[in-house]
């Protein structure tokens, strides 16, 4: 694995990239840096990881706009630096991850293979959702980001993946130290403002993968159930025991359902 800092509008981004072959970007969600993704990329064989920490994440610089069309912009810029103007390949988006992967796919088709959603939605925010990050929002306010996401992160694993995954879970929290209240509150308001792109799923004629946990209490079953027929060409899976960290809480079957997509997806898509 490699680690770098790249230049992108005048801010900088830090990268991981990992392996060699057909490109897959990895995008983490709210409150986690790309580092949520390495069981995938440390693991699986075969494919060209670039793993960014989103700005104000981890070791990359905050801008001042967040709103998921313009963090789709920024992955573009990376793919273009990193891999060229030409290539295509494939994005796999988790939670919040997943919004911008949909808005990426919204503004530039043609430079994808297929997506991911893991653990995300392509439906806007509900009322009550925006209600719940406009508590979240006051509680980093009064508390601070560091309690806001220690009280938040254990809720994200399923009640039966908490006991087996007691160091997962305390490696997450230690991270939580990386995040200014002002991106956290910046990154929800952008969440809430974002529109619905289930028509992304409608008419992308292309392979996607969603990937959805049992008891994912902050994008429920029923409600990735409900964008399983949306794609014309669609893998989806259920993870039984898993939150909404199914990629860290069951990295095993995620890594081997991830590889089939990939691979089946590359021959699909791929003439001859």
């Amino acid at each position: 694995m490699q680690e770098k800092n790249i230049q992108v509008n005048h801010k900088n981004i830090f990268l991981r990239t990992s392996g060699t072959g057909p490109v897959v970007v990895l995008l983490h969600g709210f409150g986690e840096d790309g580092r949520v993704w390495k069981h995938q990329y440390n693991s699986i064989p075969g494919f060209r990881f670039i793993v960014p920490d989103l700005p104000g994440s981890g070791r990359s610089e905050m801008v001042d706009d967040t709103s998921m069309e313009a963090m789709a912009d920024l992955v573009k810029a990376i793919i273009d630096r990193e891999v060229g103007k030409d290539e295509k390949l494939v994005v796999i988006g988790h939670s919040m991850g997943g919004y911008i992967t949909l808005a990426f796919a919204e503004k530039y088709q043609e430079r994808l293979l297929g997506f991911g959603l893991f653990h995300s939605t392509a439906f806007a925010d509900s009322d009550e959702k925006k209600m719940t990050r406009q508590k979240g929002i006051r509680f980093i306010e009064e508390n601070g980001p560091e309690s806001f996401l220690k009280t938040m992160i254990p809720n994200l694993y399923g009640p039966m993946t908490k006991p087996e995954n007691v160091e997962k879970i305390q490696y997450h929290l230690s991270l939580a130290h990386n995040f200014s209240g002002a991106a956290l509150v910046s990154y929800y308001m952008s969440m809430m403002q974002r529109p619905d792109r289930t028509s992304v799923l409608r008419n992308a004629g292309l392979p996607v993968m969603i990937l959805m946990g049992r008891f994912d209490q902050a994008i429920p079953m029923e409600e990735s159930l409900k964008l399983a027929y949306m794609a014309d060409i669609s893998y989806i899976h259920m993870l039984d025991k898993s939150g909404h960290m199914g990629m860290v809480e069951e990295e095993s079957l995620t890594n081997d359902l991830l590889t089939n997509y990939l691979t089946r997806m590359l021959k699909t898509t791929q003439p001859g």
